[in-house]
């Protein structure tokens, strides 16, 4: 029993949300998920903080957690099309 390997490409107009997430992903997009995982901690640590902070620096902090989890998200989707394959498996 052989085992093959489908390399067929896949167009990424037409891919699910699954399979873009789990698609290879540009280097300059993963430099950015982590850019931006790192503002959503900072973000986080700051709002989580048991000191008393002033309104102005939560607020902040907020935002910043924020903007960091929506940049994550959206450069985990990227897909590098040079390496993209389609998986065996049904979602």
């Amino acid at each position: 029993m052989s085992t093959q390997s489908n390399q067929t490409k896949i167009n990424p107009n037409n891919m699910s949300v699954v399979q873009r997430i789990k698609a290879p992903t540009p280097k300059f997009f993963r430099t950015l998920r982590t850019i931006g995982l790192t503002l959503a901690a900072i973000g986080g640590a700051i709002l989580t903080s048991p000191i008393l902070l002033p309104a102005s620096l939560i607020t902040a902090a907020g935002y910043v957690a924020i903007a960091g989890g929506i940049v994550s998200a959206i450069s985990q989707t990227a897909v590098d099309n040079n390496s993209a394959s389609s998986n065996n498996e049904t979602l």
